[in-house]
């Protein structure tokens, strides 16, 4: 766990959603390491169950809960079981996200004889079913999560949302995505006016291209070899590698702790080594 620099979150109460994915199972660990007490949260029990028990055989305070941030009464259970462990939230990271292949065109531009090939999905077949469901899980799950958590938060409380670098600038093949992560950015900005006067801070990381569970079959072959896609990506972002998930912990450190970033609220920051500041020439 590499720790960039140490913020005293002693007696914070940390919650994580998505807390068994490669990136907020990071952020859970790295507030854990921070003194606070994190409830690591996802809708399998199992997954979380990892997390937790890392945090606490490395000395850290946790409890793993399974929720559904599209099940609002699954949310005030955890909820419940988190001010009896803890006390009340002072720290949320809305994490949980994703995509649906459903959401996704199979090219990266239309061409008119496209449209006459059934193996071919194009913009004109995606499937709005699919679409609501990216929707769903990013921008209201957010949501949700944020009206159940937030609603004890006491004045000095951070609500830190994920967006992504995509957001910015969208990726071609993933509308669906792009368009969800951008109402992220927009809602961080109008919760951190809603929030101000009551004194709670909110802001939104934003990620480029890491390797997760979900996008290695996209950027990686059997052999551990870069797709055609990855190539390009690496050729885009002026650091040129993708991002490891401990090259996070210096932001949200810094966004979460009240001595650093006190005067910091409504901000969407890129941690992508440079990939939405380039314009490829």
């Amino acid at each position: 766990m590499n720790i960039p620099f140490q913020v005293d979150l002693s007696g914070k109460t940390a919650v994580v959603t998505g807390g068994s994915g490669v990136l907020c199972s990071q952020f859970a660990k790295a507030l854990a390491a921070c003194g606070a007490n994190v409830a690591v949260i996802s809708r399998t029990q199992e997954s979380v169950d990892s997390v937790a028990s890392e945090i606490r055989s490395a000395g850290g305070q946790a409890i793993a809960l399974s929720a559904d941030v599209l099940d609002k009464d699954s949310l005030e259970k955890a909820n419940e079981e988190v001010i009896r462990s803890f006390g009340p939230c002072s720290i949320l990271i809305n994490g949980a996200g994703g995509n649906h292949p459903a959401g996704n065109t199979d090219k990266e531009y239309f061409e008119r004889e496209d449209a006459d090939n059934p193996e071919i999905r194009t913009f004109f077949d995606l499937d709005p079913a699919g679409i609501k469901s990216v929707f769903d899980l990013n921008f209201l799950g957010t949501l949700q999560t944020t009206q159940v958590f937030a609603r004890e938060m006491a004045e000095g409380g951070v609500i830190i949302n994920v967006s992504s670098m995509n957001a910015f600038t969208p990726l071609t093949k993933i509308p669906a995505y792009s368009g969800a992560k951008a109402s992220i950015s927009n809602f961080t900005q109008w919760l951190a006016v809603h929030m101000s006067k009551a004194g709670i801070r909110v802001n939104a990381i934003a990620p480029g291209f890491f390797l997760t569970e979900q996008n290695r079959s996209l950027l990686t072959k059997t052999d551990g070899s870069y797709t055609d896609r990855a190539i390009k990506i690496i050729s885009q972002t002026p650091l040129e590698r993708f991002g490891d998930p401990e090259d996070l912990n210096g932001t949200l450190l810094w966004l979460v702790s009240n001595e650093a970033s006190r005067f910091v609220t409504g901000t969407v920051i890129p941690v992508d080594g440079g990939f939405s500041a380039y314009s490829g020439v």
